[in-house]
């Protein structure tokens, strides 16, 4: 009996201190389902997501949980999403999707084919006065225009060019994007993919978008005290995602951030059974997408002085199998980015961490500019990666192998830091 009694204190012991792999995958699994159509703006998904976030931080055992409110200025296309080319019907999502900024269009476009191998701009807008492409959309690949971008911002100014609107060509499979979303433009902007525009002499299109002024959002903040208040450890992720394109396609984000959000549920799980020495502050963001905003407000806002933060964990998209863990560390953390490499040198999370350079591009930035101690932990060039910002990332397509290495990477650093 008294062997039996230890074995079962062990067995304890070791779910305590294991990461809950099956919880984890509930949670990825129930933020990409249609109920929450792409946790975006246009039919409340990320609010609906940002309340079942809260009821899983409560069963989850915290202290306290509380909803910071904070509102945006949104572009979004609920509404009709339809197009042809040369009377071939489009999917939207596979063939074409929306610039962020666009607005809505409808009716039938004669198309200009931009000569990206002779390229003259004069010749451009020479050939666009002709009466055959009155009113017509350009179409380009989009590093084209990028680099050339003085020629191309013309055609999106009114007066500049009479042409209607511009296509952008990108490869399958074709993106969306919502962080310069919070206006609109004059003349609407198409992506498609190469195959669906080529050779193609007229498009007609059926599109709505629909601008939220002043739309609420709010962030979820979960607590678990800890034996000391002076200082805190944060951990951060965003579960809002992209949201609809039309009425019928949403884009799931299970790896985009699902992944990144359930982390942090759990890790919440596991430090509510396991009092830390410090408090624990587990922040869900909304408005990732529409550049940083959630981030930005709590960091304009924080409910305890950003000083105190010991280090900040910012997780998202771990949904992959790179063995090799992508990261950026603000300047302060740079003294635990040592840390984190001799944790994972001696336990072989990951092949390696590679380091890049610090960017704007997720929840950390803000605080990181602020002299934040934080580092951002990102699965890039996995199995799961080519589906970012498209709508095939979605649960099936989810990769879990990134999920335990992260988490008992994290774990081990609070301990020694």
């Amino acid at each position: 009996m008294k062997k039996l009694f230890i074995i079962l204190l062990a067995l304890v012991a070791m779910q305590l201190n294991a990461q809950n792999l099956t919880h984890y995958k509930q949670i990825v699994k129930e933020l990409s389902s249609a109920k929450y159509q792409g946790r975006g703006y246009a039919k409340d998904g990320a609010n609906k997501a940002g309340k079942y976030l809260k009821k899983e931080f409560e069963k989850a055992g915290v202290d306290e949980v509380i909803c910071q409110p904070f509102t945006i200025d949104i572009n979004t296309f609920p509404g009709k999403m339809k197009m042809w080319a040369d009377g071939k019907k489009l999917t939207p999502g596979v063939d074409f999707s929306m610039r962020e900024y666009s607005p809505g269009v409808h009716g039938e476009f004669p198309v200009y084919h931009v000569d990206t191998l002779n390229f003259d701009p004069e010749k451009m807008f020479a050939d666009l006065a002709k009466p055959e492409y009155a009113n017509c959309f350009v179409v380009c690949e989009f590093w084209f225009s990028y680099r050339h971008h003085e020629a191309f911002g013309r055609l999106q100014k009114p007066g500049e060019c009479p042409n209607a609107g511009i296509i952008n060509t990108w490869t399958s499979p074709i993106k969306f994007y919502k962080a310069y979303g919070h206006r609109v433009v004059e003349k609407p902007i198409i992506w498609t993919t190469p195959e669906s525009i080529e050779g193609v002499k007229s498009i007609r299109v059926d599109i709505d978008n629909k601008f939220l002024k002043d739309y609420e959002l709010f962030n979820v903040i979960a607590k678990v005290e800890g034996r000391k208040h002076d200082s805190c450890y944060v951990f951060t992720a965003h579960y809002d995602h992209l949201g609809n394109l039309g009425r019928k396609v949403y884009y799931a984000g299970a790896n985009d951030n699902a992944s990144g959000t359930a982390t942090i549920v759990t890790l919440a799980e596991y430090y509510a059974k396991n009092r830390p020495e410090y408090d624990m502050y587990f922040i869900a963001f909304s408005g990732e997408d529409a550049n940083l905003r959630g981030s930005e407000f709590y960091a304009k806002s924080p409910i305890v002085p950003l000083e105190q933060i010991k280090y900040l964990f910012n997780i998202d998209m771990i949904g992959d199998n790179n063995p090799v863990q992508y990261c950026e560390v603000s300047d302060e953390g740079m003294r635990g980015f040592a840390l984190f490499e001799q944790i994972n040198d001696k336990q072989h999370y990951f092949k390696s961490l590679n380091r890049g350079e610090l960017a704007g591009n997720s929840d950390h930035y803000p605080f990181a500019t602020r002299h934040v101690p934080c580092i951002f932990l990102e699965n890039q060039e996995g199995d799961a990666f080519p589906y970012y910002h498209t709508i095939f990332d979605t649960y099936k397509n989810a990769v879990f192998d990134s999920y335990e290495p992260v988490f008992r990477l994290v774990r081990d650093f609070v301990e020694r830091y």
